[in-house]
């Protein structure tokens, strides 16, 4: 059982859903938390829904997330809808005590009150859980949570942002769950040394855990310049496209909230991502010159994809529509950090299953028949091929991904 169908059947048991009024606001409530992906941050794999316990790791250390159940001991029980609300939209828990931007209220924010409300009905309607959650993991002296205060004064504004009037309302709708419910940028936008978003490179593309949160701008390159809001739309839908395929964190996303969104909605978001334009930040560095087909790099890197890849991305490098990615063109392929791709050689991975493409594509790991060179060679020769230009990869480059991913 899928932990979306046990969430629902969890709150179809529950007494709210009695009173048809609380029904509705539990049922909207539901729809905001699938649409701000909470369930992926707050449930252990194969754990009960929402019951928190996840690790979380962070440039500071590791932070365990909350219970989000009614459970009056360790979870929600004893807060209301006003410190729901102040969580979301002051980064403060009922009590005062400060919330580290791991929990995006950066973004939540811009939540609505009405659907704040809303998503607190939701989890009070689940069935309590008794979870205790150790809150007090990371290190000193980032476990001062008054440091915060100056955090915030820094880099933290809150407060709802008004729709644009010159903009449409699908425009609007998509800059609504883009920029608030569904923090995009928590993840798509590159942090500081502080772990604050780069305001100047929004969206523009972000690390996490090891993988690279491709650009969402429009560039054609290393964005989304070559999709129509159509491929958005499929991509958030079914986790594939004409063009690519989701695997690592992004599977997470479209498994348990895009895929479960309504269509006006992912049509929202694909507008708002098309139609925003640079919106203030910087453009793009310009491409790098391509690495020459004479450079030994390139030879080596072409003889392994003819003998590795090429009979899934075949020799032209445009893949299979809706099974294997196209390597041409792809905007994953030619980030200036290479580490995604180090890392899916290495390891290997599988696409996200979704109900409209039940079918989840896998590639297996390479990294037990290749060294660090050989994968950097071939890396290097995929990001200089059919029109693609990235800077080379180096060997150290996929030495260091490889420690961080292989256990020893």
């Amino acid at each position: 059982m899928s932990i979306r169908l046990a969430a629902a059947l969890l709150l179809l048991a529950s007494p709210a859903a009695a009173d048809p009024d609380t029904y509705a606001q539990v049922a909207r409530g539901r729809a905001l938390a699938t649409a701000g992906d909470c369930i992926a941050c707050h449930t252990v794999p194969g754990g009960i829904p929402f019951a928190g316990g996840l690790a979380l790791e962070t440039p500071f250390g590791t932070i365990m997330t909350p219970n989000l159940t009614p459970d009056l001991a360790t979870g929600l029980g004893r807060w209301t809808a006003d410190g729901f609300a102040r969580a979301l939209h002051e980064g403060r828990s009922p009590d005062g005590t400060r919330l580290y931007p791991a929990f995006p209220y950066t973004y939540y924010t811009r939540v609505t009150r009405a659907d704040s409300d809303a998503i607190f009905a939701y989890l009070r309607a689940l069935p309590p859980v008794s979870n205790a959650v150790d809150r007090s993991t990371l290190p000193w002296p980032f476990s001062i949570r008054t440091s915060m205060l100056a955090w915030n004064a820094l880099y933290f504004t809150p407060g709802e942002v008004p729709p644009d009037p010159q903009r449409s309302t699908l425009f609007n709708r998509g800059a609504y769950l883009v920029e608030g419910l569904g923090h995009c940028g928590a993840c798509h936008t590159p942090l500081s040394l502080l772990g604050a978003a780069k305001d100047n490179r929004h969206l523009q593309g972000g690390q996490l855990q090891g993988w690279v949160a491709p650009s969402l701008t429009n560039d054609n390159r290393t964005g989304l310049g070559a999709w129509q809001v159509d491929d958005i739309v499929e991509y958030l839908q079914t986790g594939r496209n004409a063009q690519s395929a989701a695997s690592g964190p992004m599977a997470e996303v479209v498994a348990n909230s895009a895929s479960h969104m309504p269509k006006p909605d992912l049509r929202a978001i694909a507008t708002y991502l098309r139609e925003r334009g640079s919106a203030g930040t910087p453009a793009p560095a310009p491409a790098p010159a391509p690495v020459a087909a004479s450079d030994p790099r390139m030879q080596a890197g072409a003889a392994i994809y003819g003998d590795t890849c090429a009979a899934c991305h075949n020799q032209a490098g445009t893949g299979v529509a809706q099974l294997f990615p196209a390597l041409a063109g792809s905007a994953v392929v030619q980030q200036d950090d290479p580490a995604t791709l180090a890392r899916i050689v290495v390891t290997g991975t599988r696409a996200v299953a979704t109900d409209a493409a039940p079918t989840a594509p896998a590639m297996p790991s390479l990294g037990w028949r290749l060294s660090d060179t050989q994968v950097a060679a071939v890396l290097t020769y995929i990001r200089n091929s059919w029109g693609n230009t990235a800077p080379a990869v180096a060997a150290s480059d996929v030495r260091v991904i490889r420690a961080k991913v292989v256990a020893p």
